[in-house]
């Protein structure tokens, strides 16, 4: 049977937008008979596995494969002698490394590589050194291409030189449409959940929690919106390194009674996180690859406020679709954040809008089957 191997270097703790992906892919596999092998950092819990309870799938295990280590390129040939994949497919792992040599010289006849990584604020486009060229030329020739998951990652990589330009593709990442019932009660549950007071809008961020994420922005944002509009409660979701820091910068300024921290989430979708919003922001500070949250916002019919940010841009419209802001502008996040909720016609108008775009541009269905094509998969 043949076979696509998927390498993640992710830890599939939760059901998100990457094990989503990984699900499309396998049942869009199965349906033409192909098998899927999907590799992730550690294997999942119960309930994310058994997402991947498919005929076709096969779950493997290579700890931390972004590290360039002997004992991973041992392990990677030995899975890759075990399925004989025809096709492998890299993610989350570096660009340059020796998973495209191996995968060839074992058996793969063609080995795909995804751009994920959002880059520093203010990253500069410029052409690669030439012998930072010559060498990634040599060592990633035998990749069949590279999938940039928007334009803006697309220019990254091109404008580098460290492959024919021919070799890049922009297929956008996908969320999965949700039905619209039981909103309402998932919404409910959330703030029932989470202990959030009756009659508080709901203003939510999703995402690592880190500086890059402009996580502070919005608490500041928040602490200027609560003067204006104390019913208002600011719900991040998420975990990671600078949580403690966050949280103490909410209590310096007196409104840690009007936020709450949710920690890792499930499944955001079944767990009413956007259900629940009346406005969800991304006010990331670095450039931003693409937005998975700024996505499931969308197709959730949820108004955005993002940032001016990398590949943010190609998914709202300003003003259409929901607002962008200048990085770091906390007057301008917390002004379009009251905007909002001030008006519940612009609110739904936005969402609607928005819900459109998603299922015209980021479905997950259509942009899996994108990626098919690109195998050369009928």
């Amino acid at each position: 049977m043949t076979t696509v191997l998927s390498l993640f270097g992710v830890i599939p703790n939760k059901f998100g937008s990457q094990e989503a992906y990984a699900r499309e892919l396998s049942l869009q596999l199965q349906e033409r008979g192909w098998r899927s092998v999907l590799c992730f950092e550690a294997l999942p819990p119960e309930t994310v596995a058994r997402q991947f309870e498919l005929a076709n799938v096969c779950l493997e295990v290579l700890d931390k494969p972004e590290e360039l280590r002997w004992e991973a390129a041992k392990r990677f040939a030995a899975m890759v002698r075990r399925h004989q994949p025809d096709i492998v497919h890299l993610h989350y792992v570096g660009f340059i490394g020796f998973y495209p040599i191996l995968a060839r010289l074992l058996s793969a006849k063609a080995v795909y590589f995804t751009d994920h990584s959002s880059r520093p604020a203010g990253h500069v486009l410029r052409r690669a050194p030439l012998w930072k060229r010559a060498a990634a030329r040599i060592v990633n020739a035998p990749l069949s291409g590279v999938v940039c998951v928007s334009h803006y990652g697309f220019r990254c990589m091109t404008v580098l030189g460290l492959l024919p330009p021919d070799r890049f593709h922009v297929v956008y990442n996908g969320v999965a449409a949700i039905a619209g019932t039981g909103e309402a009660e998932r919404g409910r549950r959330f703030r029932d959940r989470y202990g959030i007071p009756e009659g508080r809008a709901i203003v939510t961020q999703a995402s690592w929690i880190i500086p890059e994420k402009g996580i502070g922005d919005l608490i500041q944002a928040c602490a200027l919106v609560l003067r204006e509009n104390p019913q208002v409660h600011l719900v991040l979701v998420g975990d990671g390194p600078a949580r403690d820091d966050h949280a103490r910068l909410a209590s310096r300024l007196g409104i840690e009674d009007h936020v709450t921290w949710t920690g890792l989430v499930g499944n955001p979708f079944e767990e009413g996180v956007f259900a629940a919003a009346d406005v969800v922001c991304q006010v990331s500070r670095w450039e931003e690859i693409f937005g998975f949250t700024i996505a499931e916002a969308m197709v959730s019919g949820k108004p955005v406020v993002a940032t001016r940010v990398g590949g943010i841009p190609e998914l709202i419209e300003d003003g259409e679709t929901g607002f962008l802001v200048a990085r770091g502008d906390t007057a301008q996040i917390a002004d379009r954040i009251l905007k909002l909720l001030a008006s519940t016609d612009l609110r739904r108008r936005l969402g609607e809008a928005g819900r459109r775009v998603a299922h015209a541009k980021f479905d997950l269905k259509k942009n899996v089957a994108q990626l098919l094509q690109l195998y050369g998969v009928s």
